[in-house]
């Protein structure tokens, strides 16, 4: 879980892209309403919803977005779009997007691929090295149990914990992820991160003058609207002081 940086640096990534993230999850929430409004019968918008909450999206943007997916306040069509490539040193990676322009999305991805020194693939090129997963992440503090914490996860039907330096990762098959984020918020425990994600089975370790573009480059993709996450296979912490 390298690549996931520490507590402390993935906040002040979180900060400086927050009004980006609610912008990114209203949409996602958007799209799922379109299935229906009621979160009690509509698990999809249920996840999304409770994937905002982990970010303290307001409820009032939850609620705004929920109608613009159920029609009562009008809004775009949005087109769900994967991209797969490498960049700079042979990191894999991932992007998912969200969009009511394919066209434009991906002439701007594989631009900023180009322009960075990654290298756009065809579907599959990389989605192999990654596995999709429910990830709960929990900052550690002296009032945590970590056997507590892991009990609470496992019965919720989690596949795994790890715990780092500043951190503990719940990790869930996809269709087990709202169950286990209810249980773990429910019993109490406040989540810095919860999404189903691209979790690399193999990482890759770029060179001392890959990371600066390949920081860039995923910079820039994650502060495009039409782009929900960028997920890669690096092996170091490319935001490391």
């Amino acid at each position: 879980m390298g690549r996931h940086g520490t507590i402390a640096g993935r906040k002040a990534a979180q900060d400086s892209k927050r009004a980006a993230m609610f912008t990114k999850y209203a949409k996602a929430i958007t799209v799922a309403a379109k299935d229906g409004g009621d979160p009690e019968y509509n698990s999809g918008l249920r996840l999304a919803i409770e994937k905002a909450k982990a970010i303290s999206m307001p409820n009032d943007n939850i609620q705004r977005a929920i109608k613009k997916g159920t029609g009562e306040l009008g809004g775009a069509s949005y087109e769900e779009l994967t991209f797969e490539g490498y960049g700079a040193g042979g990191v894999a990676v991932i992007v998912d997007c969200l969009t009511d322009n394919s066209n434009r999305t991906t002439s701007f991805v594989r631009s900023t691929f180009d322009k960075h020194g990654g290298n756009l693939g065809t579907p599959g090129c990389v989605s192999y090295m990654f596995s999709r997963k429910g990830f709960i992440a929990i900052e550690k503090t002296e009032e945590i149990v970590e056997d507590d914490l892991m009990e609470t996860a496992l019965e919720a039907g989690a596949e795994d914990m790890n715990t780092t330096e500043d951190s503990f990762e719940v990790i869930t098959e996809p269709q087990a992820f709202a169950e286990v984020l209810e249980a773990i918020t429910n019993a109490g425990y406040e989540t810095f991160e919860a999404d189903i994600e691209y979790l690399p089975s193999m990482e890759s370790t770029p060179g001392e003058f890959d990371i600066p573009k390949l920081r860039k480059m995923i910079d820039i993709l994650e502060d495009n609207d039409d782009i929900q996450k960028v997920h890669t296979n690096c092996g170091v912490d490319l935001y490391a002081e």
